[in-house]
């Protein structure tokens, strides 16, 4: 009986151990349910907190989202054994009606296991009798959220998805479409016939494939109607557009390309009215594969890459070079060159410019 026992106790023991070496970060929960979220009200968040149950310091690498709907933020500094950390993350109701269930998918330096978390809901439209609540923009006799689209977070690599953006149709007649003109990459997918005081919405796939440009991009769409409000619709569509890639295992990690920026934030100092200055900031590939610097993006026409070398080898290491022109400001200045790579856990790496221009 004596051993029987000693038996069952070595297997309970050897469960829990087993379970504690399995999931060394403690999560308090890792599903949660927003129940009703009311679209108008914006995003809701919650915040997924951890215990590090490991004997050493952790880093969270990454967290990705399943939907661009999906905003995570996580706690960046390492997290010492016994201590709590966070990972939060935003859901954006808007134009998404009806149950959703999205995930986040953690990846640390501790091991290759991926933690997966969970949010779900259900999205509800309270309306009034004049159309919802939150569609104030007028565009003719049809009422929009917002004055432009912006569909978000798209991948060059992936196949495109629809995004949904309500209007309503404020007017006592009836609004037929007419016409649609987009560029090639951007399709729209609208009611033909949009009755008077009814709801509907604009249906928007952008194909990063097509476009092939990477960054924040700007397009201009026009759709035509009999509104005598206002026939000629003009809006325009904003996405980001980035490069997808997979969770990594710890072996495909180490051959992985790296992308390492010497600096993140480049002080210009004082600048002189109309004297342009340039400046350089060193980065490397400390990985094990070719680097490929996809493209660099400037947030404004005063900061101006002069050069930079698009692919280096494991090891190798270069410089972004790059100007600043005063012209025409004055004051502060903080202004950023984001990069977009092929590194497949830090793809998008942004470096702050600032200064002070003098008149």
């Amino acid at each position: 009986m004596r051993t029987l026992l000693s038996y069952i106790f070595f297997v309970s023991v050897s469960r829990l151990a087993f379970g504690q070496l399995a999931e060394p970060l403690q999560f308090q929960d890792k599903i949660h349910d927003f129940g009703e979220v009311a679209e108008h009200n914006g995003s809701v968040t919650h915040e997924f907190s951890f215990l590090n149950k490991s004997a050493r310091p952790v880093v969270i690498l990454s967290v990705q989202p399943s939907c661009g709907c999906t905003t995570p933020g996580w706690f960046k500094e390492p997290i010492a054994p016994g201590k709590t950390g966070f990972i939060k993350a935003s859901f954006d109701p808007r134009g998404r009606p009806g149950y959703f269930n999205k995930s986040l998918t953690v990846s640390t330096d501790l091991d290759a296991n991926a933690i997966v978390l969970q949010i779900k809901g259900n999205v509800v439209d309270n309306k009034s009798e004049t159309g919802p609540s939150d569609l104030v923009i007028e565009n003719g006799n049809l009422r929009f959220r917002n004055s432009s689209f912006n569909v978000g977070k798209v991948f060059i690599n992936k196949e495109p998805t629809w995004v949904e953006f309500p209007f309503y149709n404020n007017g006592t007649d009836s609004v037929k479409l007419l016409e649609v003109i987009t560029p090639s990459h951007i399709k729209l997918n609208i009611p033909q016939f949009i009755l008077p005081h009814s709801s509907g919405k604009i249906k928007i796939s952008y194909d990063a494939r097509i476009q092939g440009q990477y960054g924040f991009c700007t397009n201009h769409i026009v759709i035509k109607t009999n509104d005598p409000a206002k026939p000629e619709k003009p809006f325009v569509v904003y996405a980001t557009v980035e490069e997808f890639f997979a969770v990594l295992t710890a072996e495909e990690r180490s051959k992985a390309p790296s992308l390492v920026v010497s600096q993140f934030e480049l002080d210009m100092g004082k600048m002189r009215m109309g004297v342009e200055v340039m400046r350089s900031v060193r980065f490397k590939n400390k990985g094990n594969k070719e680097l490929h610097v996809r493209h660099i993006q400037s947030n404004c026409s005063c900061l101006v890459v002069t050069r930079f070398q698009f692919s280096l080898k494991p090891g190798e290491e270069t410089s972004i070079e790059f100007k600043f022109d005063p012209t025409g400001r004055e004051g502060l200045q903080n202004k950023a060159l984001t990069i977009y790579s092929n590194d497949p856990v830090n793809p998008v790496q942004r470096i702050t410019v600032k200064g002070f221009i003098e008149n």
